[in-house]
């Protein structure tokens, strides 16, 4: 079953708490898809990482554990009880027991975690695939490829044949296959689980062992035969050639069919995105408040210095970067905030769109169509590049981030289809490269300074688009090369902590530290300068 990103579920979203959506959200995610293998009672569990990777090194301080212990209990990406997970956990009863060895993984977001209680036993393998999203690549040794958008029901059998023959004319589903691995089941995907009459009478079969059933966990759900209008920028404007749609409304054309919901439903989904960013933003322009991370709330001092007219002039932009930073601050302390790709790179996609529409006293139906532009831009960077910093460095989110708002920022302008096409080419093409190289394991620095630099350089290159720049290089080859310059990158550079800033001095000094909970309560700083 061919798949298609959907500007909800793989680009604008999830609304979250944690510092990462790759770990956080993702991982708990997963978690509350292992849940529902042990229909919520797991007395046990085994996590085991590839020191290959990137959760090796990341696993505690990005929120990998925070976020699986999480969907372990059930909990949403949003849930305020997450930074108490382990208390809640300890409450819950579960052991958890975390070993870094070998495991053959070949994705640096792989989680091989094996579950127990006094009743049965169910491994299970996924990975996190960048923005929140996941795929679930085996259960108890069977290949599946489950990412949480269906109704997915696992049939246990020990014979399987007149049980497949009998579900396949009893209920309308959308796949169904069976799955052989250390048990035999059958796995089926819908749109809904199957009628109680139905799943009591399989029960009653002897050659049906069990039966599973596993939630969605994302908000836009696939289907059998789903299609999109286009899934590149090439096929878009030949989508476009008889209709001369602004991006915004090819974006809307584009979630509607994916989704399979109306056109006036994307844009309120949007919208009330748009509402939860300009709270997080509103929130962190207060002050905000958290033990555990390296730098306090920077955007006070900044928004003083503005106020005191001693910043270099430049209104949007110095609003813009108030914003961006008081967004990052709000996803530090542990607010809730909306992964735009990703949580790391949540401050440059809203903090260019408002911050811009805000100064520029635009309607909020501006700002909604300016993220609906972001998202097209971004689902051609989900289905070809990826938004993992893991895959492709922190230019597979800031760098995305920064091409979305570029798009965006000549929406808000009513700049043309084609400015704000080669308006995310130049920003995407200013992005090539760039590292993932956190400081102490949190996703706070130098995370912060780039968002702001995705965001300067969405104006730049949206000013430079509505001014009729030469982009030279079309936004599909430039998301190639994403993809090609990501594979590049030495896994070392890639959300590892193993390179860059991550290994000086004065990180390495900023890690000890915090490990022995050495901070400027004041300030909420480091004394390592």
């Amino acid at each position: 079953m061919k798949k298609y990103p959907s500007i909800f579920n793989d680009v604008i979203g999830p609304v979250m708490r944690g510092p990462s959506s790759s770990h956080c959200a993702a991982s708990l995610r997963i978690g509350r898809i292992c849940r529902d293998l042990m229909e919520g009672d797991i007395e046990e569990v085994q996590i085991e990482f590839d020191p290959n990777g990137s959760l090796a090194t990341t696993h505690k301080g990005q929120g990998s554990d925070m976020g699986l212990f999480g969907g372990f209990l059930g909990w949403e990406a949003d849930e305020e009880r997450l930074p108490d997970y382990l208390q809640a956990i300890e409450e819950a009863g579960i052991k958890i027991h975390i070993d870094i060895h070998p495991i053959g993984a070949t994705h640096p977001n792989t989680y091989q975690i094996t579950l127990k209680n006094s009743k049965e036993t169910h491994q299970l393998i996924a990975i996190s695939t960048g923005g929140g999203m996941i795929e679930i690549i085996e259960i108890d040794g069977a290949s599946v490829a489950m990412g949480g958008d269906f109704y997915e029901t696992l049939i246990y059998v020990d014979a399987p044949k007149d049980v497949m023959a009998h579900i396949e004319q009893s209920f309308d589903c959308d796949e169904i296959a069976l799955r052989q691995g250390t048990a035999l089941f059958i796995e089926i995907k819908a749109d809904r689980f199957m009628d109680e009459s139905l799943e009591q009478e399989l029960l009653k079969r002897d050659e049906v062992l069990n039966i599973k059933k596993i939630q969605p966990v994302l908000p836009i759900m696939a289907r059998k035969g789903l299609t999109v209008p286009f899934i590149t920028c090439e096929e878009m404007l030949a989508f476009n050639a008889d209709k001369n749609l602004e991006l915004w409304e090819l974006a809307i054309a584009y979630e509607s069919m994916r989704g399979h919901i109306s056109e006036e439903e994307v844009f309120e989904k949007m919208r009330g995105i748009l509402r939860v960013m300009e709270n997080a933003i509103d929130l962190g322009l207060q002050g905000t408040e958290y033990a555990d991370r390296i730098l306090g709330p920077q955007s006070l001092g900044f928004q003083q210095k503005l106020n005191e007219k001693k910043l270099v002039e430049g209104d949007v932009l110095n609003q813009v970067i108030l914003y961006t930073s008081a967004m990052m601050e709000v996803k530090s302390s542990m607010g809730v905030v909306v992964a735009a790709p990703t949580a790391g790179s949540c401050g440059a996609l809203p903090g260019a769109i408002i911050g811009v529409g805000r100064t520029l006293n635009l309607s909020e139906e501006d700002r909604v169509k300016a993220l609906l532009a972001a998202g097209m831009i971004g689902i051609f960077i989900a289905a070809h590049a990826t938004f993992a910093a893991e895959v492709g460095g922190c230019m597979a989110e800031c760098g995305s981030g920064s091409g979305m708002a570029a798009a965006g920022i000549v929406t808000l302008k009513q700049g043309s289809l084609h400015q704000a096409l080669g308006a995310a080419s130049m920003a995407l093409q200013s992005s090539l490269g760039m590292v993932c190289d956190m400081i102490a394991d949190r996703v706070e620095a130098p995370c912060l300074n780039r968002n702001v630099m995705a965001a300067s350089n969405a104006i730049s290159c949206a000013n430079m688009a509505l001014s009729d720049y030469n982009h030279l290089i079309p936004l599909d080859e430039v998301v190639e090369t994403m993809k090609r310059v990501g594979d590049a990158l030495p896994n070392t550079l890639c959300c590892t902590g193993l390179g860059g800033l991550a290994i000086t001095k004065t990180a390495k000094e900023i890690e000890a530290k915090l490990a022995q909970g050495e901070i400027d309560k004041k300030k909420t700083f480091f004394k390592v300068c």
